[in-house]
């Protein structure tokens, strides 16, 4: 008797921990990291805030509320990271893809932004003082 309560709960911690291992994977397999050269080219980043604040608006001011930014294929940025920098207090200097979205980094390496997907070529940031900034894929010039 005490052998098969034992068995019994063997079998359903196992059944748990099976049931565990394999929604992680599962959720792991289900996002996929995209190769750099899908974000290398020029974006359009737009500095806007969800409530028209005081606050907000002075903040969305500096230096301008959207600029040009270039993603190079080498992991760094180009033009624009100053723009980028106003808003997120350090000037970027590199960026790299996420299963979910894109990252940028600061001069030592550190992330000091993320930029989520919202769809294939479209990504948003909040920053810590609430704005939005918007970073958009533009067509390319033929």
């Amino acid at each position: 008797m005490f052998n098969r309560a034992f068995t019994y709960a063997a079998s359903t911690w196992l059944s748990v921990a099976l049931v565990t291992i394999s929604g992680a994977t599962a959720m792991a397999s289900s996002l996929r990291l995209e190769e750099p050269s899908v974000f290398a080219g020029q974006w359009q980043a737009t500095l806007s805030a969800t409530v028209d604040e005081r606050q907000a608006q002075k903040l969305q001011d500096k230096p301008s509320n959207s600029c040009s930014v270039e993603l190079l294929a080498n992991k760094t940025l180009g033009q624009g990271a100053e723009c980028l920098g106003a808003w997120f207090e350090h000037v970027p200097i590199g960026w790299f893809p996420d299963p979910d979205g894109l990252s940028i980094t600061g001069h030592e390496g550190s992330r000091i932004g993320f930029f989520s997907r919202q769809r294939d070529g479209l990504y948003l940031a909040t920053l810590k003082s609430g704005l939005i900034v918007t970073l958009e894929r533009t067509a390319p010039d033929n």
